[in-house]
C-alpha cells in the first residue's frame, strides 16, 4: 500500500511538472524567468544513469522550480491595434469637359487683361509663368489648337522645350490677380513660386503639372515649337524687340488633349 501511495504521489508530481513546462512554452514571459524555471526543473529531475526517471528526486529543487514559475509576470499580451482603413483620396473638384460644347470664353479676350498661367514640367520639377499672349483656333485640320509664347530668358522656356505637354490655367477672379502678379514678377530660378503662393501642384493622368487651385485647365500636347525668325519681322515685331531685354519669343502650338474645370 505504501508503495502504491508513493507511486501515485510521484506520478502526480510528474504530471504537474509536465503541465507547468507546457504552460511555460505557450505563455509569453521574460526570457530570464523562463530560463530560471527550466534550470531548476533540470536540477529537480536529473537523468538517472539507469534510466529510472524518479531516481534521486529532490522535492526542495522541485519547489524552487515552481516558485520560479510563479514569479513570472502574469501580464496579458496587449491586443493588436485596431485596424484603421486608410483615408480615401479626396475626390477631385475638377471634371473633364468638351471644349467645343462648353468652352464659353471669348478667344479674343481670354488671354488679355490679367492674363493666364502657363505651366510645364514633370513630376520631378515644374515651373509656371504668367502669359498675356496666346490664341485659340483651328490649325492643320484641328479645331482645338492653342498657341502660347515664351521669351528666351524665361525660366519656363527650358521646361517647355523639354516637356511634350503644357497646361494653360485660369483662376477665380478673387485669387487670379495676386497669383498672376506674383508669377509674373518672380523667377522660378530663385525659389518655388507655387509653394510661396500656397498652390498645390497636381498632375493629369499623363503627368502634366497644374495647380489644384485653378478653375479651368487646358492640357495641351505640343505640335510645333520654334523661336521667331527676326528676318521675318515687319514693323510691329521689329519695334517690340528693339527694346525687349528678355529676348525673342518662341512659339508653342499645342492641341488640347484634356480640358478640366470646376
Amino acid at each position: 500500500m505504501k508503495t502504491a501511495n508513493a507511486l501515485n504521489f510521484l506520478l502526480a508530481i510528474a504530471l504537474v511538472c509536465v503541465c507547468a513546462t507546457m504552460w511555460l512554452r505557450t505563455k509569453p514571459a521574460d526570457a530570464p524567468a523562463v530560463a530560471a524555471a527550466e534550470a531548476a526543473s533540470a536540477e529537480a529531475v536529473p537523468a538517472a544513469p539507469d534510466g529510472d526517471f524518479f531516481h534521486g528526486h529532490d522535492s526542495a529543487a522541485s519547489a524552487a522550480a515552481f516558485a520560479a514559475i510563479r514569479a513570472v509576470p502574469a501580464d496579458t499580451p496587449a491586443p493588436p491595434p485596431a485596424f484603421v482603413p486608410p483615408a480615401a483620396p479626396a475626390a477631385s473638384a475638377f471634371r473633364e469637359f468638351d471644349v467645343h460644347a462648353e468652352f464659353g470664353e471669348n478667344p479674343f479676350t481670354w488671354f488679355t487683361g490679367k492674363g493666364l498661367l502657363l505651366c510645364a514640367g514633370d513630376r520631378e520639377e515644374s515651373n509656371a509663368m504668367t502669359i498675356g499672349w496666346g490664341g485659340l483656333g483651328t490649325l492643320w485640320g484641328r479645331n482645338d489648337a492653342v498657341t502660347v509664347y515664351v521669351a528666351q530668358a524665361r525660366h519656363t522656356r527650358e521646361f517647355m522645350d523639354r516637356a511634350g505637354r503644357f497646361t494653360v490655367m485660369a483662376f477665380d477672379k478673387e485669387r487670379q490677380a495676386g497669383i498672376l502678379e506674383y508669377m509674373g514678377s518672380h523667377s522660378g530660378r530663385d525659389g518655388d513660386k507655387a509653394a510661396a503662393l500656397g498652390l498645390h501642384t497636381v498632375f493629369t493622368a499623363d503627368g502634366t503639372p497644374y495647380y489644384e487651385e485653378a478653375e479651368t485647365v487646358l492640357e495641351c500636347e505640343t505640335m510645333y515649337a520654334a523661336p521667331f525668325d527676326p528676318d521675318g519681322f515687319r514693323e510691329v515685331p521689329a519695334a517690340f524687340y528693339a527694346n525687349f531685354p528678355a529676348g525673342i519669343h518662341s512659339v508653342y502650338i499645342g492641341r488640347i488633349v484634356r480640358a478640366l474645370k470646376k
